[in-house]
């Protein structure tokens, strides 16, 4: 097996790596899409990720590496398995890393049900695709713009129900399909659709790296790395296995992350501030922001945390003619949700339900 560059090492794109790792932290969030010009590193972060991510104890046996402590999330057959009384067995196995193919068909990503089979003999046969290995794993697209409309969309479904559900003439077959969902595409070659670029939770446009010294760093270490994969992935090995740990312990902390009233307020008062279309922003900023405060050992989210989130969700959503700039930076996003929250009345309690009664902060989104 080749020693995979380390994702530490990687030299600038912070945007870009924050996306990646904040997808990691919580695959509910809803992928993340890389657009850039060639050469800068897309496929390699997401190998580079998908290599340092902790490992995951899932069914042994099970074709759909179910987790076994949520047994809401078990496939058809570890289901029917128990219920007859069996024991699953247990195992630990790293994160898998799934490369779907731009040739890749609805058959070959959702899985194909045999009915000859099932009528025959009665018995349910599902051959699993690429949504089956690539569940509690990473799911990479390259060129996802030039991937079937129809196919891009399927994938998106499952992504954001987090189940794959196959039915033929009457027969269905469901397994969980939860993944980190990375696609990377160069802008040149077309771009998606515009239904298609807000089901992707994250987008993050990339460039060429102009500062000389880093441009230096770049070449000094894929000169090392070329030299000697092994040796320098180990002198990258403790700041790997940091970052690991620290996204591990993020997923157990990220549930638990409060939100308030006033957080809602504001993330509602910048999307609507930007005349962002639909809710889906509003939903996707709470849960990175949510995602960044547990990367960074917290259990409440900040306006930092909010204008951190929205620079990840909101370039690919908002409304631009052919001379307006997108890009909007976190400092620029900060200061505009503080100059929201001082519009509103100040000094007032906070916002009421419907029945009067103050609203808590809440666990879940």
């Amino acid at each position: 097996m080749s020693v995979i560059y380390p994702f530490t090492a990687i030299v600038g794109q912070d945007r870009m790596r924050r996306a990646l790792v904040l997808n990691a932290v919580d695959p509910r969030i809803g992928g993340v899409l890389i657009r850039g010009e060639r050469g800068t590193a897309k496929s390699t972060a997401a190998r580079a990720l998908a290599a340092l991510l902790p490992q995951v104890k899932v069914v042994a046996d099970c074709r759909f590496s179910c987790d076994p402590d949520l047994p809401a999330t078990w496939c058809t057959e570890c289901k029917e398995r128990v219920a007859k009384g069996e024991h699953l067995p247990v195992a630990i196995r790293s994160t898998a890393f799934v490369n779907l193919p731009v040739s890749a068909t609805e058959d070959r990503v959702v899985g194909t049900l045999d009915i000859e089979k099932a009528i025959q003999h009665g018995e349910r046969h599902f051959e699993p695709g690429v949504l089956a290995a690539a569940n509690r794993g990473l799911l990479y697209i390259d060129e996802v713009n030039l991937l079937d409309d129809h196919v891009v969309d399927v994938l998106l479904d499952a992504a954001a129900m987090g189940v794959n559900i196959v039915e033929r003439e009457g027969i269905s077959f469901y397994h969980p399909s939860r993944f980190i969902l990375v696609g990377t595409m160069n802008p040149e070659e077309g771009d998606l659709r515009p239904q298609l670029l807000d089901r992707f939770a994250l987008s993050v446009e990339i460039h060429g790296i102009r500062d000389t010294r880093e441009r230096v760093a770049i070449m000094e270490r894929n000169l090392a790395y070329e030299a000697s994969p092994e040796g320098f992935r180990e002198q990258w090995l403790d700041k790997e296995n940091d970052l690991s740990a620290q996204i591990d312990a993020a997923r157990q902390l990220v549930d638990q992350v409060l939100f308030t009233r006033r957080d809602l307020l504001s993330i509602a008062a910048l999307t609507s501030s930007l005349e962002v279309d639909g809710h889906r922003a509003d939903l996707v900023i709470l849960k990175a922001a949510r995602a960044q405060a547990a990367f960074d050992g917290r259990t409440t989210i900040t306006d930092r945390d909010i204008a951190l989130a929205a620079e990840l969700a909101l370039p690919h959503r908002l409304r631009r003619g052919p001379f307006q700039q997108t890009e909007m930076g976190m400092e620029e996003l900060q200061e505009r949700i503080e100059q929201l929250q001082g519009g509103s009345s100040t000094g007032s309690p906070e916002p009421a339900d419907e029945d009067g009664e103050d609203t808590t902060n809440s666990k879940k989104v």
